[in-house]
């Protein structure tokens, strides 16, 4: 069974982009090859974001921000970061006073944190920053550089996660952007997409799923076939990781998504698979790889049940306006000078974005897990949402 991959009306790449998801491309066609002909779609997906030096995410070029292909909490206003330096800082005294981020992107949400809680004297220990990319680390240390430099003695970057974790782990946007497997769930069984060169192009051809382990999460799903979605085991493999890191502390997942009865709906027929380019948004996963964003959404459900399986307890889980609004940003908009308009007017059409159930407020939700950690979290007092899980 082969599907054609749909070619969008997308801006133009330049030539030197389109050069580089070439090369891209010839990477993929071996790897298609030496696979048999035929790989799995997460292995796709795993090349066309992180190949060295060609994916996505590995390649330099401009990700965030009104240059880039979409803009995330950060990006769009300090407040985000403020207020969740507002919810750290109830922790991290509890704790060994450690921060990490994984996934940080431009360090944007780290300067804000750690300008908050520099104000509120509460900086950890240390910030680490979880950063596999070559060229965002140089951006991340080049942005605290100019703009914060007494806080870089606090940070450290690092390639891979520490055997231990006493404090903070923070993650927003970073489950997504995990590849994730691509199934059909048809009258005869499980199938599991991949993709194939055909015709002078790629595209994407399913195989009954054979994987024993996968297969029996797969049929447990709540699906009636026909079906296509996505099936996020890498992402809950990751939070499974950081879950036997973390001795103590609170880890905090920001993303879009949905509990697992929402996600796998009956008219969520296709899934929840999407592609960004220059602030467009279209399904197909296969145009010009290494170009573009390719991105699911959360299962929640699914990343509860990883960290609570490792032993951590499920410390609250709600939507990202109630979680702002419990954690305080609404005090922050009453700091500002509600008389200097310029200033404020800015302010509190981010702090709307940022909450609006037409914005980023409902689609965007908040998991946190906790081990050894008793003491409620501020940013759940009201709203909690842990019993839709």
């Amino acid at each position: 069974m082969h599907i054609s991959g749909h070619t969008p009306s997308l801006p133009e790449p330049s030539a030197d982009a389109l050069a580089l998801s070439q090369r891209l491309l010839a990477h993929i066609r071996d790897a298609i090859a030496a696979a048999g002909g035929w790989l799995p779609f997460v292995e796709y997906e795993a090349l066309a974001l992180y190949a060295p030096g060609m994916g996505y995410y590995s390649n330099g070029s401009v990700k965030l921000g009104q240059e880039g292909d979409f803009t995330t909490a950060p990006e769009l206003s300090s407040l985000f970061g403020q207020t969740l330096a507002r919810q750290v800082a109830e922790i991290l005294p509890h704790t060994g006073r450690q921060i990490i981020e994984c996934g940080p992107g431009s360090g944007k949400l780290a300067l804000d944190l750690l300008r908050e809680l520099e104000r509120l004297d509460c900086l950890p220990e240390s910030y680490a920053l979880l950063e596999v990319s070559g060229d965002l680390r140089e951006r991340q240390q080049q942005r605290f550089a100019e703009q914060a430099p007494q806080l870089l003695p606090r940070l450290r970057w690092l390639d891979q996660l520490p055997e231990q974790i006493d404090g903070v782990v923070l993650g927003n946007e970073v489950l997504d952007a995990i590849p994730t497997h691509l199934l059909r769930w048809e009258k005869d069984g499980v199938h599991q997409l991949g993709v194939v060169w055909q015709d002078d192009a790629l595209q994407l051809a399913a195989r009954p799923l054979t994987d024993a382990d996968l297969l029996a999460q797969a049929e447990a799903l709540p699906v009636d076939a026909p079906y296509q979605s996505e099936v996020q085991w890498q992402a809950a493999g990751f939070v499974r990781t950081l879950a036997e890191r973390l001795q103590r502390g609170v880890i905090l997942l920001i993303d879009y998504g949905f509990p697992q009865r929402e996600y796998y709906h009956p008219q969520r027929v296709s899934g929840t698979l999407m592609c960004h380019y220059r602030h467009h948004a279209h399904p197909d996963p296969l145009w010009l790889p290494g170009l573009q964003d390719i991105t699911t959404h959360v299962d929640f459900t699914a990343m509860a049940l990883a960290g609570v399986e490792q032993g951590l307890e499920l410390a609250g889980y709600t939507s990202q306006a109630l979680f702002l609004a419990n954690a305080g940003i609404t005090e922050l908009l009453q700091e500002a000078d509600q008389t200097d308009l310029p200033r404020w007017l800015p302010l509190a059409n981010q702090a709307q974005r940022l909450m609006s159930p037409a914005e980023m407020g409902e689609l965007f939700k908040v998991l946190a897990l906790s081990r050894h950690y008793p003491h409620p979290l501020r940013g759940f007092a009201m709203g909690d949402r842990s019993h839709t899980l």
